[in-house]
C-alpha cells in the first residue's frame, strides 16, 4: 500500500488539507503502508520556497511524518515531457490550436452535452483523445461508483503550447511512477479524476483506489473559511491548541469509531482508523468543540508539561508557579496570558474595573486587606485566605467586596487565577507594592 499527500504550496496549510494529510498518515501507519509527500508546485508564481516551508512546518507541528519526499512536481518536468511525447507518438494525444471560442462553437453545432473533439494540427496545445464510446468509472471507497460517459467529456488539454504540462496529466504520471495504490483527497478533486483515469488508460496503467473526502463546513453549514475562526494549521498553533488534540479532532471530522468515542489518543487512532468508515456527508468544523477537546487534553498534561509547552510557544521562562494556579481555568495555551499575564507584565488597565471596585468602600476594604496581608506569616495560600476572610468578617462584608478590590489592585482587572494563590505567587513585597499603587490612584 502506497499513499501520497500532495499539497499545492500556495499558502498556509488549510485545515481541510491537514485532515487529508492525517487520513493518509493514519492509513499508512495503521496498515503498514508508505506515505509519499509530493509538492505540486507547477504554479510557479504562487509556489514559493516560503510557501513550501509553510506546508512542511505545519506537518512537523502536527507530527505527521512521511517516508518519501518531499518530491517537487516541477522537478519531474523531463519525465512529464517524455510521457507526453509518448502519447503524441502513439496517437493518444494531438496538438490543437482550438480556443475556448472554438470549443463553444463546436458545442453549438453538436449540442451542449457533446464533448469537444478536435483535429490534429502541427502546433498548439496538446489534447488527450477521449473515445466517444464507453465511460470512465471512478471506484471510490467513500462515495461508491461515479460514472462519466466519454461522449460528454471534452478532449482535455494536458499541455500548453509551450510544452508545460497541466495538473491532471502531471498528477496521473506522478502517481503512476510513484506506484501509488491509494489516493485519499478532497472531493473537490472528484471532477479531475476521469481526466486522470484517461491518462492512465492511455498509458495502459492500472488506476489507484480512490477515496474522496467530504468537504469541511463551518457550524453554519457553509464552506469553512476564515469567518469561522482559525482556517489554517498555523493559526491553530498560534491559538494555543495542542497537536495531539488537533489530530484527534480532525480525525473525527467525517470518521467515527465503532465505539463512538470522542477522546482517542493518536496511537489508538492509528489502530482503529479505517477509510471505509468515513462518511460521504460534509463534516462541520466547530472551533468551540475543538476548544473543549483541547481543554481535556490540557488536563492530562500536568503542570510541568504545560509549562514546557507554554515557555516554548512564548519564548518566556519562569512560568511554572503561575501555570500551577491557572491550568484548571484554561483550555488552550493561549488562554494563559489573558488570565495570568499580569503576574509577569504588571496590572492591566481596566478603568471600569477600577471604578467599580477601587472607589469608596472598595478602597477602604483594600486598605484593611493590605494591613492584614502585611502581618500574614507564612505568606502562603492557606494563611492568606485566613487573613482575608478575617477582613471579610471584621467588616461584615461579602467575600467579593474584599477579594475583588484586591484582585483589581493586583491584576488591573477582575479576571485572574484564584486570589489567594495569586498573592502567594506574586509574593508579599510585590503584592503590597501593587496594592499601594492602587491606593494612590
Amino acid at each position: 500500500m502506497r499513499l501520497r499527500f500532495a499539497p499545492s504550496p500556495t499558502g498556509a496549510l488549510h485545515i481541510g488539507g491537514a485532515r487529508t494529510a492525517l487520513y493518509n498518515w493514519l492509513v499508512a501507519r495503521g496498515q503498514g503502508g508508505t506515505l509519499v509527500l509530493r509538492i505540486e508546485d507547477t504554479d510557479r508564481e504562487r509556489s514559493t520556497p516560503e510557501n513550501v516551508e509553510q506546508i512542511l512546518d505545519a506537518l512537523r507541528w502536527l507530527e505527521i511524518d512521511y517516508d518519501e519526499g518531499p518530491i517537487s512536481q516541477v522537478a519531474r518536468s523531463d519525465r512529464h515531457q517524455e510521457v507526453l511525447q509518448r502519447l503524441l507518438d502513439s496517437g493518444h494525444a494531438y496538438r490543437s490550436t482550438a480556443t475556448a471560442d472554438d470549443v463553444k462553437a463546436y458545442k453549438e453545432r453538436h449540442g451542449a452535452d457533446r464533448g469537444f473533439r478536435g483535429e490534429a494540427q502541427d502546433e498548439g496545445a496538446v489534447r488527450l483523445r477521449v473515445p466517444d464510446e464507453g465511460e470512465s468509472v471512478v471506484h471510490d471507497i467513500i462515495r461508491g461508483d461515479t460514472t462519466f460517459a466519454h461522449i460528454h467529456l471534452d478532449d482535455p488539454v494536458i499541455a500548453r503550447a509551450d510544452g508545460s504540462v497541466l495538473y491532471n496529466f502531471a498528477v496521473a504520471v506522478d502517481d503512476l511512477d510513484a506506484g501509488i495504490t491509494h489516493v485519499i483527497r478532497g472531493e473537490d478533486h472528484l471532477s479531475n479524476t476521469p481526466k486522470q483515469l484517461l491518462v492512465l488508460e492511455a498509458l495502459d496503467a492500472q488506476p489507484p483506489v480512490y477515496a474522496h473526502l467530504p468537504l469541511l463546513h463551518g457550524p453554519d453549514g457553509k464552506k469553512l473559511s476564515k469567518r469561522h475562526g482559525a482556517a489554517s494549521v498555523q493559526e491553530l498553533r498560534d491559538a494555543g491548541y495542542l497537536p495531539e488534540a488537533v489530530r484527534n479532532y480532525l480525525a473525527l471530522l467525517g470518521w467515527g469509531d465503532e465505539d463512538d468515542e470522542t477522546l482517542i489518543p493518536t496511537d489508538e487512532l492509528v489502530k482503529r482508523f479505517r477509510i471505509e468508515r468515513v462518511s460521504r456527508n460534509p463534516a462541520r468544523f466547530d472551533e468551540q468543540k475543538l476548544r473543549w477537546m483541547n481543554g481535556r487534553y490540557m488536563r492530562q498534561l500536568g503542570t510541568d508539561e504545560i509549562t514546557r509547552r507554554l515557555e516554548e510557544l512564548s519564548g518566556r521562562s519562569g512560568l511554572h508557579d503561575a501555570v500551577a494556579i491557572s491550568e484548571e481555568k484554561i483550555q488552550t495555551l493561549a488562554d494563559f496570558w489573558p488570565l495570568a499575564g499580569f503576574i509577569f507584565d504588571g496590572p492591566a488597565d481596566d478603568p471600569a474595573a477600577r471604578e467599580k471596585w477601587l472607589s469608596d468602600g472598595g478602597r477602604e476594604a483594600l486598605a484593611e486587606a493590605r494591613g492584614a496581608l502585611q502581618e500574614t506569616e507564612p505568606f502562603d495560600p492557606e494563611h492568606i485566605e485566613r487573613a482575608l476572610r478575617g477582613v471579610v468578617e471584621s467588616r461584615g462584608a461579602k467575600p467579593v467586596e474584599v477579594f475583588q478590590p484586591v484582585r483589581v489592585a493586583l491584576a488591573g482587572t477582575t479576571v485572574s487565577p484564584g486570589i489567594f494563590e495569586t498573592l502567594a505567587v506574586l509574593g508579599r513585597d510585590e503584592s503590597l507594592a501593587r496594592i499601594d499603587a492602587a491606593l494612590r490612584t
